[in-house]
């Protein structure tokens, strides 16, 4: 191969690094906003953010750690694990607990202020 097409395949290689590095740090934070939910989901909840985490940290991988698409893919199914955990918490919630209708008449009403005139 010619210089150039090295120089190609170099920079393309690093374009993909960039991105497969940028996508795996944006899953990553929509995985860490769920740690909040943790306590409500159960052990199962617990393993998935935790083992992906530390999944993605550690150097150990199946592919090496500049080709994050392994981590991207452990990440895209905790998150999409621990979305149908919090689907299933909010649908079994709304059956215990219906949502009550608020009537006019149960509102409190506005205070009146007097007019200067």
């Amino acid at each position: 191969m010619s210089r150039e097409a090295w120089t190609v395949v170099i920079v393309l290689g690093v374009i993909v690094a960039v991105a497969t590095l940028i996508g795996a740090i944006v899953l990553a934070f929509r995985v860490w906003r769920t740690r909040k939910l943790l306590g409500e989901l159960g052990a199962g909840g617990k393993v998935a953010f935790y083992g992906a985490l530390l999944y993605t940290i550690l150097p150990v991988d199946v592919l090496p750690d500049p080709i994050y698409l392994d981590d991207m893919g452990l990440l895209a199914g905790a998150l999409l694990y621990l979305s149908h955990l919090v689907r299933k918490r909010q649908e079994s919630s709304t059956e215990l607990h219906p949502p009550v209708p608020v009537s006019r008449s149960a509102r409190p009403a506005r205070p009146v202020r007097p007019r200067g005139d």
